[in-house]
């Protein structure tokens, strides 16, 4: 690393470039340096590095924050924590999917959070890469829009999160869900409200479900062309309900909900669809269709 005498030497947009954009480390006494050099712009520089330095603690603080319960449950000997979330239960149209995930001890991802905060497509796409590569292993389960309109939105979510646990290639010693907690499933578990957004494994497992959900939904729209599906990706906004009202219902729609029952002409069903006391799906029909890839 050159002195600090010569990184003085260099243009602030020399300078800029080197510990702003690249962020490479900053030398001892340079900030300092910074602060009191007579060049305009070198204070605003030194300003600028702070607030990188600020923001950067504040992400270690919140990473740190949400692996509160991993490392609650690694220090009781758990070493193999799965997170489990689904995405797609709203949506008029497609599966509902769920992933699973198992992170390596003390792992922190700069940006990790719950997909719903995450709003740009190709920052969540990113972010499931990396989590991929790194993570011990991870899987994904799915439940049919048939499956759903049979057992209901709610249990064929539970059933999709039920494969995606049982499609890891390393058997958990312990699983975080969101919110709920998995029929069936052999492994300890603890249903956290809010879980992807305070659960590093959960927000894990979000992200994951979401991005798989999205590219399917995506091969969809190419098969049944003017639903839009590629931009709302089957949730009920008003684009896809005229397109639903217009052009009627295709076989991926789900026949249980509402929306596209009054396309076709059927009456409204009476049971509440997020109903919990319903009959847990078969265990041999969970099995049959239990999919997933592992890392």
């Amino acid at each position: 690393m050159p002195s600090t005498e010569d990184l003085l030497s260099k243009s602030i947009p020399e300078l800029r470039e080197l510990f702003l954009d690249r962020q490479r480390p900053v030398p001892k006494g340079l900030l300092e340096a910074l602060e009191i050099d007579s060049r305009q712009g070198a204070h605003q520089l030194a300003k600028r590095i702070r607030q990188r330095y600020r923001s950067n603690r504040a992400e270690g603080q919140r990473l740190h924050s949400l692996l509160r319960f991993e490392i609650e449950l690694w220090a009781q000997g758990y070493s193999m924590v799965a997170g489990v979330d689904e995405a797609g239960m709203a949506p008029l149209a497609g599966p509902v999917v769920a992933g699973a995930v198992i992170l390596p001890q003390n792992y922190k991802l700069r940006g990790l959070n719950e997909s719903k905060k995450i709003l740009e497509e190709e920052k969540r796409e990113e972010l499931a890469l990396q989590i991929k590569q790194a993570a011990v292993c991870w899987s994904v389960g799915v439940a049919e829009v048939e499956e759903i309109d049979q057992i209901n939105i709610y249990h064929a979510g539970l059933l999709a999160m039920r494969r995606a646990v049982e499609g890891l290639s390393c058997v958990p010693d312990f699983v975080l869900v969101d919110a709920r907690r998995i029929p069936h499933c052999p492994s300890p578990q603890r249903g956290i409200i809010r879980g992807d957004a305070l659960s590093a494994s959960i927000a894990a497992a979000s992200i994951i479900a979401k991005t798989t959900r999205d590219a399917h939904m995506l091969e969809l729209d190419s098969q049944y062309a003017g639903y839009g599906l590629a931009s709302h990706k089957g949730y009920p906004t008003p684009e896809h309900c005229r397109a639903l009202k217009e052009l009627g219902a295709l076989p991926i729609h789900r026949r249980s909900f509402g929306r596209v029952r009054q396309a076709l002409g059927l009456d409204p069903i009476q049971p509440d669809l997020f109903e919990q006391s319903a009959a847990d799906p078969p265990a041999d029909a969970a099995a049959a269709h239990a999919t997933g890839t592992a890392s």
